[in-house]
């Protein structure tokens, strides 16, 4: 078995918990079936404090409540994103920075998708190692590309089959937050370089959710921000795409729930 991920990587066992706590909801914004593997496989990292979380999230609103449920309008928002443009057409799938992501296994995708998940070879390794335990089938083609994001990480992507000519959906999920301006501004050129006409990209807007007090598990997480840029949108737009916003509060009201702070972006690349 793989070591749990350590740093940002372990960033993904604390966005696992968010969705095993809403796959147990009965009005359940989605259904991640694996989360609750991983937290299992992590017991060390989390064991009180998944308890804790529980209990926390659960009678106490405020700061902390809206930074829970803002994760899980942003899954709920992501797998939509992701499902349209697949339905449009869209064939080709990155998630960057995919942490413990399994869309490509719990998500009902269109004959002919293929996903490639991008991150650093612990965090890969750990989600393969307590996947391949659990049986879990992808439901489209698949790739894990290791690779740090901060780097060349187009070149390993390439490799696996990744063809830059064709549309491709790219998702940026709780990503640039963890870079560094300069960091943030490289990954998104680089981003618009292997974009073919007809591609997307997601991520959350700024003014994102605030640091929580109260909950260690998620205040040692925020601590590793560094800030991202402070107008990816207009990033994207300088490169043509065309930049739409939608409001979290809206979507969150929209999906039942009474909590919604920032938003999200998707850009399209004209044809």
């Amino acid at each position: 078995m793989s070591a749990v991920p350590e740093g940002v990587g372990r960033t993904a066992l604390g966005a696992a918990m968010v969705r095993a706590m809403e796959s147990r909801r009965r009005d359940r914004l989605f259904d991640d079936p694996y989360a609750a593997a991983f937290l299992a496989a992590a017991r060390d990292v989390f064991g009180r404090e998944s308890q804790g979380a529980a209990a926390f999230v659960g009678g106490v609103s405020g700061r902390a409540a809206g930074f829970w449920n803002q994760a899980v309008v942003r899954t709920r928002f992501f797998d939509d994103y992701l499902l349209a443009a697949a339905m449009a057409g869209v064939r080709q799938v990155v998630v960057l920075g995919a942490g413990l992501d399994t869309r490509a296994y719990r998500l009902a995708w269109p004959a002919g998708v293929r996903l490639f998940e991008v991150d650093t070879a612990d965090v890969l390794d750990f989600k393969r190692d307590v996947l391949r335990r659990r049986g879990a089938a992808t439901q489209c083609g698949h790739a894990a590309v290791a690779a740090d994001l901060r780097g060349d990480w187009a070149i390993p992507l390439l490799a696996a089959g990744m063809r830059p000519a064709e549309p491709t959906a790219w998702l940026l999920e709780g990503l640039l937050i963890y870079l560094s301006a300069a960091e943030a501004a490289h990954l998104l050129a680089v981003l618009h370089e292997h974009s073919a006409p007809g591609s997307r990209a997601s991520f959350e807007a700024g003014g994102q959710v605030p640091r929580p007090a109260g909950l260690p598990v998620i205040a040692q997480y925020t601590a590793l921000w560094k800030g991202g840029l402070d107008d990816a949108p207009g990033g994207l737009a300088r490169h043509g795409w065309q930049i739409t916003t939608h409001d979290a509060a809206e979507l969150a009201a929209g999906y039942g729930r009474s909590q919604g702070s920032g938003g999200f972006v998707v850009g399209t690349l004209p044809g």
